[in-house]
């Protein structure tokens, strides 16, 4: 309890130095500069009168969707180049070629090839979402103690029950800590993809918000964001600790 209450200390001293700040150079600073009562004001307000949570749920199921898609290829292709050599020898060279391109970095192309719409963020969301998850089973399952994959085969367990009874159970950790990773990260990048024309959503908020030159409401959905990338995070983080707790 006392390590909790001095780890909150120095957000509650931000925030304390952030409000004091504020309002006493709030003249000065025109309201570019609004004292975190208001922020939390504006983010109330906005939740009332359902303008937050539209364009919230719009950028939410987005995350879903990418995220989901871009983890279960990241998860299939990582199985597949962990186990089998010829899967590694093909996929992996292609596959190292492309990591390096951060996700924003497509955005021009997926805008070519698909245009401006839905499609658009989730893909990037995909993308960023893969390559971590990729990573972190392949390497799990390189992982795998052989000592249990021979009693497997000793035991007469064939090449495909080996790698669903043994290899990829003791693999879950890699997998957990990937997905983590990239769980967070996708609300960080479906932003930058939504602020490409996209009418609801968070980014197109900010943008609006911009526009209007609102930096109350631009910080209500910076904060926004920032807590569902840390409860995202914190979802992985719990379900890996209870798998490693497990008997």
């Amino acid at each position: 309890m006392k390590r909790k209450v001095l780890a909150s200390l120095p957000v509650f001293a931000f925030f304390l130095c952030w409000e004091l700040s504020s309002r006493f150079f709030e003249k000065r600073t025109g309201g570019l500069f609004p004292p975190p009562s208001v922020v939390a004001y504006e983010t109330i307000r906005l939740s009332f009168e359902g303008i937050l949570a539209d364009h919230f749920w719009r950028t939410f199921l987005r995350v879903i969707i990418g995220f989901l898609s871009g983890a279960f290829l990241g998860v299939l292709l990582g199985i597949a180049m962990g186990w089998k050599g010829l899967a590694e020898r093909t996929l992996h060279p292609l596959i190292s070629l492309l990591y390096p391109i951060p996700a924003l970095g497509w955005i021009p192309l997926l805008m070519i090839w698909v245009g401006i719409g839905e499609l658009l963020p989730i893909l990037v969301i995909a993308i960023h979402s893969f390559f971590p998850v990729c990573y972190s089973t392949m390497t799990g399952i390189r992982n795998v103690d052989r000592r249990l994959i021979k009693v497997a085969r000793t035991l007469g367990y064939s090449s495909r029950r080996t790698l669903f009874s043994v290899a990829i159970p003791s693999s879950l950790p890699y997998i957990l800590s990937g997905l983590r990773l990239s769980s967070g990260g996708a609300w960080r990048v479906v932003i930058a993809a939504e602020m490409i024309a996209i009418p609801k959503g968070l980014g197109a908020l900010l943008m609006k918000a911009e526009s209007l030159i609102r930096v109350d409401i631009i910080l209500a959905c910076l904060f926004v964001l920032s807590l569902m990338s840390f409860l995202f995070e914190r979802v992985f983080l719990w379900i890996e600790r209870a798998f490693q707790n497990s008997p």
